[in-house]
């Protein structure tokens, strides 16, 4: 365990002062052998301190390491973290709340990535959540982005979970690598394609879904009159879904290779007219500003960026408040070096000399 090594502290209040402080600060913390204490958890919220989704968060990546992990209980706004060596095995992880299994993913999963084999993660929660990612976007988007770096999984849900009932289950699998590798995602190219997964769950009609779909095509249709547009309009089996939830979430795939999505979530008086028309202008508004990543998967990005060998480069639209974060946090503990380019109002490109960590683990 990396006792010996002064601990960093970090200000969980900064900038987006939420929880991707604490994911990010705790992967690289695990990742470098580098004890971190991070207090203001949260301080900017209705509710500072952790939540249930945070707190299982940080325990997963301590069950990964072996480390030691202080001050994690619910409420708390002070934890303290020493890292122990990472282990490939099987781990699982509950928030027992509709707590968002891509938030947990996005925590365990680049650590797992240096352990010694291969590992397997089960994770129960909310797979379609509010404030973030859902986990379609994870499947769609994200993961073939991240495979671009040399990062390797497979994703596989085995059922749904909604607000308020969470009770989702996803199984990862995650190969290791030995170290990542820089990517140049710097020409946009032309949109040649777009899929819709448009569903509903529970007690909701498939019409729901249906209008969601309808909506979204004839909102990209006005910008991309000739672009292929698919659409999967689905009723999620009772067998396969825990509760009522609706959503949707578009792709759009360029010519070489980019990914941009925009996504929605239906509420208690929200027509399905507006959830699938803002759900496609948000599409439509990241493909306006010519980046290869959307707004979403651009603070995503920073920790692989801060890991890889060599120098990454990123075309992207405005720089967002998570990827200021991100980029500060990756600063501090791996001293990769960040640059942002900005070409036009809109229109920047995100630069990093990685820092080329090796996985001494993997024989």
């Amino acid at each position: 365990m990396a006792g010996c090594q002064d601990v960093i502290v970090i200000d969980g209040g900064m900038l987006e002062g939420g929880g991707q402080i604490l994911r990010n600060s705790a992967a690289l913390s695990c990742l470098l052998g580098q004890p971190v204490t991070i207090n203001n958890i949260r301080a900017g919220r209705s509710t500072p301190g952790l939540r249930p989704q945070h707190l299982m968060g940080l325990q997963l990546i301590r069950d990964i390491c072996g480390g030691k992990l202080t001050g994690d209980r619910v409420g708390s706004t002070e934890i303290t973290f020493h890292p122990g060596p990472i282990k490939g095995g099987a781990y699982q992880a509950d928030t027992k709340t509709a707590g968002s299994i891509c938030l947990l993913m996005q925590a365990a999963m680049p650590c797992l990535l240096f352990g010694d084999g291969e590992s397997t993660l089960s994770l129960r929660g909310g797979t379609n959540a509010e404030m973030a990612p859902q986990v379609d976007y994870t499947t769609m988007v994200f993961n073939p982005m991240a495979e671009e770096f040399g990062m390797t999984s497979e994703c596989d849900i085995h059922r749904r979970g909604y607000y308020p009932k969470g009770g989702g289950e996803v199984k990862i699998t995650s190969y290791p690598t030995k170290k990542l590798k820089a990517v140049s995602m710097t020409t946009r190219g032309e949109v040649t394609k777009v899929n819709i997964r448009s569903f509903v769950a529970g007690v909701l009609p498939i019409k729901v879904a249906d209008i969601m779909a309808r909506c979204a095509m004839d909102t990209i249709r006005q910008q991309y009159k000739d672009v292929a547009i698919s659409k999967d309009v689905v009723k999620e089996p009772d067998y396969a879904a825990v509760g009522t939830g609706t959503g949707i979430i578009i792709v759009a795939e360029t010519s070489t290779g980019c990914l941009l999505a925009g996504s929605g979530l239906g509420k208690k008086g929200v027509p399905a007219e507006k959830v699938g028309t803002d759900a496609a202008q948000m599409l439509l508004d990241s493909l306006a500003h010519g980046g290869c990543v959307d707004d979403h998967l651009q603070d995503q990005l920073i920790l692989l960026m801060a890991l890889a060998e060599g120098k990454s480069e990123v075309l992207c639209g405005p720089i967002t408040l998570h990827t200021k974060t991100a980029i500060h946090v990756a600063q501090l503990l791996t001293k990769a070096k960040f640059e942002i380019k900005k070409l036009s109002d809109n229109s920047n490109v995100i630069e990093c000399e990685g820092i080329g960590l090796v996985n001494s683990r993997l024989r």
